[in-house]
């Protein structure tokens, strides 16, 4: 029954952790491609226009900071081949972002591609691709990339590295600060240990990864390119190359921490844990090294931790867009709460699950840190939800602010859970119980007894030693013959004997510890509740993961109302125009109608004449025009077939420009009577 039921606790926490992992694999799958950051908000020629002569250059504007090579911004002709010059210009001044690709004079009529790659300031690549035409639209065979920038296997992998990078650098940090801050014991604890050095070296792993994935992820796409040296080159002199080697550089010093921190300062946690002799004062001496220590370990640890953080801080949204002057240190203190709270929390429970038994003093302290670090993380949170979201509408009508919200609950539910396992702390009791008591002279009898011979000289030379009443009490319990036992005629036999006999007096204490440990319904219950904080922290992770690759609310926002700004003016226009010629019947209305209203496009134009009292009516002439005078364009003039009585229409008018058009309509009754209205249009 010892063993069944530890089974069942076991496969439990497996399944909560296989829940876990999916939840991750469901999340991490939408989130690539990474959703682009920087938004192209016009270009000159206007997308899908049509221009009288080619232009002298291609520019594009885009809402915020980007980083663009010779080769992000192509023109292909209707052939497909490349006409740019093949050489960038920066045309930024101010706010205003904007590039621009030069072409050569004299390009035939038709229609030219602009395909267009970048990489925001927020370290993510964006892409896209329109058309323009010079004299008339024509049909094109350029070939655009259909794969979205950062997206396919490639942006696949780089979403799993950023969240590995996360998860280890929350092990890496958290776990330091719960062994200095919480539970100095924890420093000889071979499963903390473990954590902390697999968080170091999946931290490492995964910026070495995102630093070979940079070039395919932001250019060509292709993993095949994670060799390219020339690539990695460039890499290396942008701003998210330079916060990943400088990752690498502080993990170096990382390294040398960890090495201190489970070498030097175990030991001497493990010297100071011993019974003081009290005529010396050694004991005075070592508890100075070891607050010397402790002081030391806390001020470099505090360092790197800062520094780590600032990597992701330097690179992410916090550098760009409103304040990132206050955003980036804000964002630090946000990334440090989060290592410390489920950092903490993961070293919690493999010391609650794999270990000696975690004292009330350790578990309680790390309770008021996780509270301190969660008041952090709302404060921290409210700034940054509203730097990057700006309206409440945002929350819910944009995929960040959606995210945001699926956050925040998870957040609420993880801090409903620790609140339970405040509730076991609190009923925790001390470790020196009678229960405590045995699991310590078990522990004593198995060392005394796998140390060798010692004991049995020791018993033989009438010396008499603690250890030596324990070790037969224990032996007598557990039913194990003694190493006397073993064949006195085979030295090497006997070596073997005793040796099996020491691992299973292992394997027996093993067991009798878990089963104390097991005996002890509150400290199961705080190991339940802890694990399921554990679970739902997983998740958490990835949907900060998830979060970080997603276009901020305001600039979702933006882009919604530049489309939606178009979209209204690529609506067809519906113009009712009251006139009167001053003659007989020289009162009516005209409707007219264009369809759909957009540049560069063959609009349809239809205009119907009614009298004063509705009914149609037929007019001697009618004659329509545009002028755009912002760019000196016009009149431009339309002449309507007649179709049917009081209903006039044209094909194929173009108009080559978007903007605001001054639409002219002249209306003749008679030989002598007639008049001319004018009318605003916008034209998208």
């Amino acid at each position: 029954m010892a063993t069944t039921v530890p089974g069942r606790r076991r496969s439990a926490a497996l399944r909560l952790l296989a829940v876990a992992a999916a939840l991750f694999g469901a999340l991490l799958g939408g989130a690539v491609p990474a959703a682009a950051h920087a938004a192209l908000t016009g270009s000159t020629p206007a997308q899908g226009s049509v221009v009288d002569r080619a232009p002298e250059q291609v520019s594009l504007t885009f809402s915020e900071g980007v980083a663009m090579g010779d080769d992000s911004i192509r023109v292909l002709d209707p052939k497909g081949r490349r006409v740019d010059r093949g050489k960038l210009r920066d045309l930024c001044s101010g706010d205003t972002v904007k590039y621009a690709a030069g072409l050569p004079p004299g390009l035939a009529d038709g229609t030219y591609t602009v395909a267009w790659q970048a990489v925001s300031a927020d370290s993510h690549p964006v892409s896209g691709a329109f058309t323009f035409s010079v004299g008339a639209p024509s049909e094109t065979t350029a070939a655009v990339p259909e794969q979205e920038a950062g997206g396919g296997l490639v942006g696949a992998l780089y979403g799993v590295a950023r969240y590995l990078a996360y998860a280890g650098f929350v092990l890496l940090a958290g776990g330091a600060v719960f062994v200095l801050a919480c539970r100095p014991a924890a420093a000889g604890v071979r499963s903390v240990q473990r954590l902390i050095v697999q968080g170091w070296a999946v931290l490492t792993g995964s910026t070495v990864a995102m630093l070979l994935l940079r070039t395919p992820y932001t250019g060509s796409g292709e993993l095949a390119d994670v060799f390219d040296l020339g690539g990695l080159r460039q890499v290396l002199e942008t701003k998210p190359g330079v916060a990943l080697v400088s990752r690498l550089l502080l993990l170096a010093v990382a390294a040398l921490f960890v090495a201190v921190l489970f070498g030097a300062y175990a030991r001497a946690q493990g010297a100071g844990s011993g019974a003081p002799d009290p005529g010396s004062t050694a004991p005075a001496e070592d508890g100075r090294r070891r607050a010397d220590l402790t002081l030391g370990l806390a001020i470099g640890g505090v360092i790197v931790a800062v520094g780590l953080a600032a990597t992701w801080a330097m690179a992410e949204h916090a550098s760009t867009g409103l304040q990132p002057g206050i955003a980036m240190p804000v964002d630090v203190l946000h990334l440090l709460a989060v290592a410390v709270w489920l950092g903490g929390l993961a070293a919690l429970v493999v010391s609650l699950y794999w270990g000696p038994a975690v004292e009330r003093t350790a578990v309680r302290r790390f309770s008021r840190l996780a509270f301190c670090s969660v008041l952090v993380l709302v404060a921290t949170g409210i700034y940054q939800s509203w730097r990057q979201v700006g309206t409440w509408r945002a929350l819910t009508d944009t995929t960040y602010g959606q995210l945001l919200l699926l956050k925040t609950g998870l957040v609420v539910l993880l801090v409903g859970i620790a609140w339970t396992s405040r509730r076991w702390t609190a009923r925790l009791t001390e470790l020196r119980t009678p229960a405590a008591e045995e699991q310590a002279a078990g522990t004593a009898a198995v060392d005394a007894q796998v140390s060798g011979a010692a004991a049995p000289e020791t018993a033989s030379s009438g010396t008499s030693t603690p250890e030596a009443p324990v070790s037969a009490t224990t032996a007598s319990q557990t039913q194990v013959p003694a190493p006397e036992a073993a064949a006195p005629d085979d030295d090497e036999g006997g070596a073997d004997r005793a040796a099996q006999l020491a691992r299973q007096r292992a394997a027996l204490s093993t067991a009798r510890t878990k089963r104390i440990r097991d005996a002890d319904p509150e400290r199961l219950g705080l190991r339940r509740s802890v694990l399921a904080e554990a679970s739902v922290a997983v998740v958490l992770l990835v949907v900060a993961t998830v979060l970080t690759a997603t276009e901020p609310a305001r600039t979702e926002e933006a882009v919604k109302r530049t489309a939606g700004q178009s979209a209204a003016a690529n609506q067809p226009q519906v113009l009712t125009i009251p006139f009167d010629t001053g003659g007989p019947r020289g009162k009516g209305t005209a409707r007219l109608d264009l369809d759909p209203g957009r540049s560069g496009s063959a609009n349809e134009l239809h205009l119907r004449i009614s009298d004063p009292s509705g009914k149609t009516m037929d007019v001697a002439e009618v004659k329509v025009s545009f002028t755009q005078r912002a760019q000196r364009l016009g009149p431009l003039p339309v002449v309507p077939g007649h179709v049917s009585e009081g209903h006039w229409s044209a094909a194929g008018v173009q108009l080559p420009v978007p903007g605001q058009w001054e639409l002219s309509l002249l209306v003749r009754t008679s030989d002598i009577d007639q008049v001319t209205e004018t009318r605003n249009v916008k034209i998208g």
